[in-house]
Formats: structure tokens, C-alpha cells, sequence
């Protein structure tokens, strides 16, 4: 595990980068043709997400 020290600003321009790269990750799925980077990109977004929910909670 990972701990990285942010202040509130920080945390909420994080949370923001992070939704936002997550909405546009979900067109790009949805748009590749490529079953094996359809793939590595939901593992990705899987990933992000994982990291956006522990990031909230604290």
C-alpha cells in the first residue's frame, strides 16, 4: 500500500483529473475495435477506479 500526503485542494483536483480521465476512457473502450486493447483498457479503468474509491474515502 501506497500513502500519499494531500492537502484538501489537492485531493479534490485529483478526484476531478481522475473522473474526468474516466469519463473519456469509457468512450475510448466503447470506440476500439481491438478486442486486446478493449481489454487492457477496462483493466485500466478497473484500476482507476479502484484507486478514485480510496482516494474519496479518506
Amino acid at each position: 500500500m501506497i500513502q500519499i500526503d494531500l492537502t484538501n485542494s489537492e485531493k479534490d483536483h485529483l478526484i476531478e483529473a481522475l473522473e474526468s480521465y474516466l469519463s473519456d476512457l469509457r468512450y475510448e473502450i466503447a470506440d476500439t475495435d481491438s478486442l486486446d486493447y478493449r481489454e487492457k483498457l477496462k483493466e485500466k479503468k478497473a484500476a482507476l477506479e479502484k484507486a478514485l474509491a480510496a482516494i474519496k474515502q479518506t
